[in-house]
Formats: structure tokens, sequence, C-alpha cells
């Protein structure tokens, strides 16, 4: 960044502002992967129609992208914390582009969801570097609380996440399903082109690891700096139990097994690195982060459910084409927004996660007593209802991150966040799948209504009995919330 920036101060501090050249690098390469999160939603029954696969295979091109992401995300995003955002996110967003080129030349089913892994790997540099450029700027301007920052992260996730499957329809309609493949190739050479010209250059403290607590930092080769078996016995780990939730049944027990045993082995290696991937003794001792991971888990439960599982619904059960249920949801894409920009001027975090909390549990509520024949404001209602929640969690959480973690793993710590909320949307897909079958029928949505009122009612307690809670205003309050 230029020294006239780096200068800048605020109206009436003597204190330097955020270089916001940064803005719109952060912004696009954090956008890109709720962007194809839900872009899918209105593509998979077209996809479906084409590929003549039913909805429990259509559910893969959900699953694959989740899968490398929650992978992908602490992995990245630990590789960010020791090297810098710019080389990473060049990286990541760069294999969007690519990604984007199979899925839209793809000629079945398969192929298809291995350009969904790549679109995961891809799109795992753009938050957590995202974060750590909203870390690294509040030590420069000595500004602990970028709130305004964060806000608009929160605000640019929500409005893609939402605006997502009316995107998704629009697309569909005029080029076909194989055109929301391709949009990733004009996004991702865009987020190249930002990264080149505004991302600022790794600095050489930045190539050395922060030391360990308890421990000195070793100089030796790379693989020692970065922890690689630990990071494979975490992928180990990740996939089976992520391979267990795509289809969970009592004959694949053996994938729960192979979670436990690498699970065990990786917790054995990380008590005994030197320089960890996950120092599982600072994170243990971190209770309200460990909270906000499981809040997190459970919230995406219902926010993925609801964004899956109704759009199929909208669809196959009510009779809307891809557009027109795309359309549905733009009073949830409004409120949103108006809900993240109004809330995102108070640090206060347990009233947002309460608040979004009974905004899930009534949605649900509302959702089992919809059918087929139900008036078309039903649907909008069900839609304004969760744009409350939608608006309101996904600032809650990031803004728990952010004071939560060590500042020296901000970006893996936010990986984390993704990798928690990304299991949550494994279980959705699964659950979607079980709750339809073969047909997204009234019957199976109601059955999905009752998987997302018990993870609602989950989130709403763990929100209730955390009393870590209160507000995020400092550097006081990074161990608590």
């Amino acid at each position: 960044m230029t020294d006239a920036k780096a200068g800048r101060s605020e109206a009436g501090t003597d204190k330097p502002g955020f270089d916001r050249g940064l803005l719109p690098p952060m912004l696009l390469g954090s956008v890109l992967n709720p962007i194809n999160s839900t872009i899918i939603a209105v593509a998979l029954v077209p996809i479906g129609r084409a590929l003549g696969a039913p909805a429990s295979q259509t559910a893969w091109l959900v699953s694959a992208l989740y899968l490398a992401t929650s992978l992908g995300q602490p992995v990245v995003g630990r590789l960010i914390d020791v090297f810098g955002p710019r080389r990473l996110f060049l990286l990541s967003t760069g294999l969007v582009g690519v990604a984007g080129v199979v899925g839209a030349l793809a000629p079945g089913l398969g192929v298809l969801i291995g350009a969904r892994v790549l679109l995961g790997f891809g799109t795992c540099a753009g938050y957590p570097a995202a974060m750590a450029l909203v870390r690294s700027e509040a030590e420069r301007t000595g500004r602990d609380s970028p709130g305004g920052v964060l806000t608009a992260l929160a605000v640019a996730n929500q409005t893609v996440a939402v605006v997502g499957p009316l995107l998704g329809g629009l697309l569909i309609a005029v080029g076909g399903w194989r055109a929301t493949f391709a949009l990733n190739v004009p996004l991702a050479l865009a987020a190249v082109l930002l990264g080149l010209l505004r991302l600022p250059k790794a600095k050489p403290e930045a190539q050395t690891m922060a030391q360990p607590a308890g421990g000195s930092t070793p100089r030796g080769n790379l693989a020692a700096r970065l922890d690689l078996p630990g990071m494979g016995l975490f992928a180990a780990m990740l996939v089976a139990l992520l391979l267990f939730l795509m289809n969970p049944h009592l004959r694949d027990w053996y994938l729960l097994a192979l979670a436990a045993a690498a699970g065990a082995a990786f917790a054995v290696r990380e008590l005994r690195a030197a320089t960890p991937f996950i120092d599982l003794r600072v994170l243990g001792g971190n209770v309200p982060l460990l909270a906000t991971y499981g809040r997190a888990l459970v919230a995406y439960v219902v926010s993925y459910s609801f964004l899956y599982g109704f759009t199929q619904w909208t669809e196959e059960g009510f009779g809307l084409s891809p557009f027109h249920a795309g359309l549905a949801q733009i009073p949830m894409f409004l409120l949103a927004i108006g809900v993240s920009i109004v809330s995102g001027r108070s640090t206060s975090v347990r009233g947002k996660l309460l608040l979004g909390a009974v905004g899930q549990i009534t949605a649900c509520l509302v959702i089992l007593v919809l059918g087929g024949d139900s008036p078309l404001w039903m649907l909008v209602l069900v839609a304004l209802i969760f744009g409350v929640p939608q608006g309101l969690n996904n600032l809650a959480l990031q803004n728990s991150v952010y004071f939560q973690t060590d500042p020296e793993r901000t970006a893996s710590s936010a990986g984390l966040l993704r990798t928690f909320a990304y299991i949550g949307s494994m279980v959705a897909s699964s659950a979607t799948a079980a709750s339809f079958g073969q047909h997204a029928d009234t019957g199976g949505l109601h059955r999905l209504a009752w998987v997302m009122l018990g993870a609602g009612l989950l989130y709403l307690l763990l929100t209730l009995f955390d009393r870590t809670l209160g507000r995020a205003s400092g550097t006081g309050t990074r161990a608590s919330l």
C-alpha cells in the first residue's frame, strides 16, 4: 500500500484510517464462496433434468463444494497466517476461473462434481485473507474494533448469499444451467486483477511463524513450519466424517471409525508439535471460541436447509420456475441487508444471536404449515422471517471470532469458523436428500422443517446458557464476548 494511504487519518482523530483500497479485493474474494454456494440452489433441478440425475445424486454438487471448502479453509487460512494473504489469494482465485471453465464444459455429472471440488478449493482464500487484512489494518491504525469493515464483509456475504438464487435463476433463463458455472470466469479474472493491484506484498516478518505458547519457533524446513503431518491427519479426519454425513447409514460405520482414529492421531500430533497446525492447547482453553464454532454449526444447518430444501420445494412442490424461485427470496435479500447494516452499528453480540435464533425457530414453524396449495404470500412471509437471522447470525459469529481468537491465528481461526459452518451445511445437505428422496414434495419439506426446528432450538440453548457473551468493544473483550 502507498505511503499516502498508510498515513491517511480519519476525521476527528490523529490515527490513520483503514486503507479502503483493500476493500474491493477483500469483498470480491470473500463472496466467491457464498455466490457458488447459493447460485447452485436453483440449478439443481435443471441439472438433474438435463443429466437424468435424481435429487439424491445432484445433492453431491452441494456436498462436493463444502467437502473441499471445509478442508481447505483452515489449511489455506494457516498458510495466510504464515505467508500473508496476497499469494494465496491470487492462486486460489485463479483456480476459481479454471473451475468455471471445467463446469461450463462438463459432459456429465461426475465432471461437474469435480468442478465443484475445484471451486471449493479455489474459494478457500477469500474470507481468511479478508479477516487477516482486517487484523493487520487494525494493528497498523491502532483501531482494534474495525466494526465498519467487518459489517461490510458481513453485508457483502449476506447480499450475495441471498441474491445468488435470483441471479442463478436469471442466468439459467438466459443461458441454461452451464451459465452458472461460466460466471466464475469473469469473477475470477476481476479478483486476480484486483489482488495484483491492491493487495500488499508480504513483509519479510510475515514469512516467519509466530512463536507458539510455551515453545520456540523452528527455523527448519517448510514441512516442519507448516505441520504437514497435522494437516494430513486433519484432512483424513474431516473427509471421513463428511463422507459419512453426506449419506449417513449404519453400513458406513467404518467412516466414523476412521474419523475417530484420525482425530485421535491428530490430537496426539498437535499436542506434541512445536508449531501445530491447530494449537489444541490454546483452542481447548478458549471456551468462548469453541462455543462460537458450535453455534455456527447448528445455525448453518438451519440456514442451508432452508436455502437448498425450501428452494427445491418451491420449484418441484409448489411449481415455480427457477427464476421465480429465486425471485421469491428477494424479500429475504432486502431485509437481511437492512438488518446487517442497522445491527452492524452495535457491538452487542448476545442480542444478535438471540434474535437470530428466535427468527429461525419462527420461520421453521411457519414452514410446517406450508403446502402445495398455500398462497404465494406465505412463501414471501417465510422469506421475510428468515431475513432476520440471515442478517444477524453471520455478522455476530464473524465478530465473535475476530475478538475471541489469537491475533496471530486470525486467518486460520476464520477458516475454522467456515469449516464448522460447512459441516453444518453438509448436515443440511444430507437432511435435505434424506427428507426429499426422489422428489421435493411437501411431505419431505415438513420432515426437513422438523430437523431445522431441532437445530434452531439447540442454537437458542447454546446462546442462552453461554455466560461469556456480552459486548465486543476492544482488546479487553478478546477472550470473552
